[in-house]
Parts: C-alpha cells; structure tokens; sequence
C-alpha cells in the first residue's frame, strides 16, 4: 500500500469538508461548554440541587461580563440574591431587562429578570437553608433580588 499527498479534485473535496466539519463543531460548542438552549428547556424545579448560575450582563465599553451566584427555586421560579458589584452590572446592562444564563450544562440567551423585592426575604431564607456559609453572606448587602425567566 502506498501513501502519499492527494491532489486534484480530491484534495479541494476533503480540504472543503473539513472545513465544514470544523465550522460546525465550533458554532454547537460555544467555547466548549454550554449549548445553547431553547426556552422551553428553563425547568426551575431541575435547578434546585445547582450550587450557582452564572449571569451575563454587558455593559457599554465593557463588553460581555460572566459572573457566577447562589441561586434558590422559591415558587417554581429561579432567584438570586445580588450584591452591590453584581447590581451594578446590572443596572449598567445595555440589554434590560434581560440577561443570559448558563446553568447546568445549558446556556439560555434571552433571559428576563424581574426585581422581586416582595421576595426578598423567601429567597434569604432559602439561601440560608441552602448554603451553609450563607451564616456569613446574609450579613452582608443584598440590595438586589432577581426572579429569572427563560423566553
């Protein structure tokens, strides 16, 4: 058997399909990680044993910001309890009132949030029984409470 270089029509065909193949591979892992999920996939009550949901804000001259945050399920809705850094992001996103998500292998893109200050004192308690350290965090400021919804 002999190898060698492949030219002529072959190579265009091969070099063409591999390219292809590279291309798509690319676009479905979206940095290696997360796909991109539709909003009919958002199952808060699958969220519940998550330790963190990362958010994504961008603001203007910035950029694209990822940061991660405790997360409780308190009537079959997602919350977080932000502090003043993570409020800041966002109230400074250039695309409010929403955001995108990644939890649990997923990543969502068109997330809506909704301040829920009535909230707020549920979403503490759940945190706290939660997160064992939350003995610590709940002393410290949370001027924000988020209820997050895929659409």
């Amino acid at each position: 058997m002999r190898f060698g270089v492949v030219s002529g029509k072959g190579t265009s065909r091969v070099a063409g399909g591999l390219a292809l193949l590279l291309a798509v591979l690319a676009a479905c892992t979206r940095g290696g990680a997360e796909v991109v999920a539709p909003a009919a996939d958002w199952k808060p009550a699958a969220y519940a044993q998550e330790s963190t949901i990362q958010l994504r804000t961008t603001a203007a001259g910035e950029g694209e910001h990822w940061f991660p945050v405790w997360l409780a399920i308190v009537g079959g809705d997602v919350y977080v309890r932000l502090g003043s850094r993570a409020a800041g992001r966002i109230k400074a996103n250039t695309s409010n009132p929403y955001i995108a998500v990644r939890i649990a292998g997923q990543e969502f893109d068109h997330v809506k949030f909704d301040e829920a200050p009535a909230e707020a004192e549920r979403v503490a308690q759940a945190m706290a029984d939660k997160y064992w350290s939350d003995v610590i965090v709940h002393h410290l400021s949370h001027p924000l409470t988020l209820r997050l919804r895929a659409e």
